[in-house]
């Protein structure tokens, strides 16, 4: 056996064992079977509870842009009867961390607290989510901070630039507009909209808990059912499936910039649970994803000089999948750097990738994927991922001997049977 051969069933072994930490239960909570993702982990006196809505991100934002990340930010804000100050006070004397967030598709509840300080953190957590700080004054107070921050990026063409690709490749749907708002959009939002989303979102039915620490399950199931039956049954919400509008386009915005801000991105006709899609894990490293070792910045930094950094893509999610970069160059460069990428990826796309761009990503690939389940965050976070998108819990494990074992030909045929890829819209700001 050669040394990359024992190298790699060394790193399924310790993914293996990895993995068998994480299980799956589910605990019966007012007749809804809510799924519990848990491992135990002594080396640590601590908890780690997430309360995951799924389905529930700011691809629920709809017609009020902005409005899934302003609740996050008021749910943060406190009870009304100790408001901000005085909750925050509470947490921080018991060493407790409680904050909620979103994701696109995702509004997050995340408590941590050292174990003997788990029931107070229960406590707090069920207090907020009884009286949340939900008053007038808070939103406003909340919304002149979301409506300055907005008008500062303004000036950021990075997110500018951002910004304008998704509102052309998903026009008509919940990734047209910024998540954290627009200026107008965030105006307009009252405190029924928050209260309404916050009431439909957290309940039993579209929860998925996420936790581990110090406990074994049945003791860690004693300590959060009772919060657990404070939550309404609520009412499922559905994943909608979005459609990106994929064809050649561009849109050039005019601004005083000292350099060219090109954003880039099409279609990927995948669905997250393919069996393919090791390949495209595969084909992106290799076009964008591998920093220096890249296609994408091979060519234009490297080889041309015309960027500092290039960086391309395949974003995998639930309700869609696409290809995306970037690059900054000169301004008297940008129609040079655009055309370029264009002709790297109608390239990558006809020829395909060299044997030793092939083994050069397994060897990355393989050798850097015990890095990532180093920490229980690190763990649990990808036991949610592989569940929260249907996938067996040993699918990292099968995707690296996939990987391990693909062919040359074989992934050659895959990117060449995507050649939607080259329909190309880009987004540039420049002077």
């Amino acid at each position: 056996m050669n040394k990359i051969g024992f190298y790699f069933l060394l790193i399924i072994a310790i993914l293996q064992g990895n993995l068998m930490g994480a299980i799956i239960k589910h605990i019966d909570i007012k007749g809804v079977q809510i799924p519990v993702i848990f491992e135990e982990q002594k080396s640590l006196p601590i908890l780690n509870l997430q309360l995951v809505f799924e389905n529930s991100g700011y691809i629920q934002d709809k017609n009020k842009s902005g409005l899934v990340s302003l609740s996050s930010k008021l749910l943060n804000e406190g009870t009304k009867e100790l408001g901000v100050t005085k909750f925050a006070e509470k947490l921080e004397e018991n060493a407790i961390s409680l904050t909620a967030s979103n994701g696109f598709e995702t509004f997050v509840i995340e408590l941590s607290s050292l174990k003997e300080q788990s029931p107070k953190g229960i406590e707090l957590l069920t207090a907020l989510l009884k009286s949340p700080n939900f008053t007038q004054s808070t939103l406003d107070k909340l919304k002149t901070i979301q409506k300055g921050s907005l008008k500062r990026k303004e000036n950021d063409f990075d997110y500018v630039s951002n910004n304008q690709l998704k509102s052309i490749l998903f026009k008509g749907t919940a990734l047209e507009k910024p998540a954290a708002g627009t200026v107008e959009s965030i105006s307009k939002i009252e405190l029924k909209d928050i209260q309404n989303f916050v009431h439909q979102t957290v309940c039993l039915e579209n929860l998925i808990i996420v936790a581990g620490g110090d406990f074994e399950l049945t003791e860690f199931e004693k300590l959060v059912k009772p919060f657990l039956e404070t939550l309404a049954v609520g009412k499922k919400v559905g994943l909608e499936k979005i459609e990106l509008n994929s064809k050649k386009d561009e849109k050039v915005l005019i601004k005083d910039t000292k350099q060219a801000y090109i954003y880039f991105g099409s279609s990927f006709n995948i669905d997250s649970k393919d069996e393919d899609n090791y390949k495209a894990k595969v084909a992106s490293f290799i076009l964008g994803g591998s920093g220096f070792g890249s296609r994408l910045m091979e060519e234009i930094r490297v080889k041309r000089g015309l960027a500092y950094s290039a960086y391309g893509s395949i974003s995998i999610n639930k309700s869609h999948s696409y290809f995306n970069g970037y690059l900054q160059t000169k301004n008297e460069s940008a129609v040079e750097a655009q055309k370029l990428v264009s002709e790297l990826i109608e390239e990558f796309v006809k020829n395909g990738v060299t044997n030793d761009e092939l083994t050069a990503a397994k060897n990355f690939l393989t050798g850097s994927e015990p890095l990532r389940s180093e920490t229980l965050s690190q763990r649990l976070s990808r036991a949610f991922t592989l569940y929260y998108r249907g996938l067996e819990q040993d699918y990292s494990t099968k995707e690296l001997e996939k990987i391990q074992n693909l062919k040359l030909e074989d992934l050659n045929e895959y990117i060449k049977s995507h050649n939607e890829i080259n329909n190309l819209t880009f987004s540039i700001v420049r002077k």
